[in-house]
């Protein structure tokens, strides 16, 4: 059988990873959802329970690929240190697994920040409300970039701005700071740290988060960055993905988000879009598929603003997480490898 009559190759990652973990029966499958994040638990948690007809073929197909995986890649007989850098980077692309490549192979301890992961956006503002802004900087900076922008939210516009601007400022902690935040968020804190700083914070995250805040808020924060410093603000903008730097993605790239996209949820997206990214998203459908896109979008009457950006948001969250996995790039078409 080809990979392309292949029936686990229609098959989305997490698809994948719910028939492992179905397979593998409760208590195995519980065992190895502990070693992963909130994240990745509600992904997969919610693939498993839609999953429906699940063929035999699809089951073996899936063991059998997994099966070859662990056998093509193990880390025996390579250092450590190298293979988990390794496997993290490719695993979380590079920014996101640096900072945890730090506290895996320094031996920092994080225990009390990653409960704060599992956590509510509204309990952890609450509870680190009344810290200094510098501590709040340094959870939001640790926190996923969506998490810090629910948190976010719930602070005095005055609060956003100065916590914001610390978060910019800031490029690594001290493993004795992160001890004593810990100290403070967890009482019972053990584990030795090493001599080295952990990357942490810049105005990447700032960008990250901004791109995860909701409509108002981000153009009001931008305005008050910019007040303050007008060139971090334009650093911020430069960095940040918004809707309309989807005109720039490459087309193979766009086809390949637009294929994860419910189209009910497009139509919104696109209802407040601007023409040049309309136009670039029906130059990559089928002309049927185009036409219908139309057709609907001039039958769709008023919609509320927070509606659109709802939607917006939600197929940048899809293109981030696509391009995450290495799946597409970002970027403009020039910039793609040959």
């Amino acid at each position: 059988m080809s990979d392309d009559d292949s029936y686990s190759s229609h098959l989305a990652p997490v698809e994948r990873a719910a028939i492992l973990m179905l397979t593998l029966g409760e208590s195995d499958a519980a065992q190895v959802l502990k070693h992963m994040g909130p994240k990745e638990v509600q992904s997969i948690g919610t693939a498993m329970s839609q999953l429906k007809n699940v063929s035999r073929v699809q089951v073996e197909e899936v063991l059998s690929d997994f099966l070859e995986s662990v056998g093509d890649q193990t880390g025996l007989g390579v250092g450590a240190d190298n293979y988990i850098r390794k496997m993290l980077t490719e695993a979380l692309g590079e920014d996101k697994a640096n900072g945890l490549i730090d506290r895996i192979l320094l031996g920092g301890n994080t225990t009390g920040l990653d409960t704060l992961k599992w956590m509510e956006s509204r309990a952890i503002a609450d509870i680190i409300r009344y810290e200094h802004p510098q501590i709040q900087a340094i959870v939001l900076s640790y926190l996923d970039a969506d998490q810090s922008a629910e948190v976010l939210k719930f602070f005095d516009p005055k609060v956003r701005l100065d916590v914001m601007l610390r978060v910019a400022a800031l490029e690594s902690v001290q493993p004795q700071a992160l001890q004593e935040l810990n100290d403070i968020l967890e009482k019972q804190f053990s584990g030795s740290s090493g001599t080295q700083t952990t990357s942490m914070g810049g105005v990447k995250v700032v960008a990250n988060i901004m791109n995860n805040v909701e409509g108002s808020v981000e153009g009001e924060l931008m305005d008050a960055i910019k007040e303050v410093d007008e060139a971090l603000a334009e650093e911020i903008a430069d960095l940040m993905f918004v809707f309309d730097n989807l005109v720039d993605v490459d087309d193979r790239d766009l086809q390949t988000l637009l294929r994860e996209i419910q189209p009910e949820t497009l139509v919104l997206a696109l209802k407040g879009a601007d023409v040049r990214v309309q136009e670039k998203i029906f130059k990559n459908m089928s002309k049927r598929a185009s036409e219908l896109l139309r057709d609907d979008l001039e039958a769709q009457g008023p919609v509320k603003v927070s509606e659109v950006e709802i939607s917006q948001k939600e197929i940048l969250a899809v293109a981030r997480r696509l391009a995450d996995e290495g799946t597409i790039s970002l970027g403009s078409g020039s910039d793609q490898m040959i």
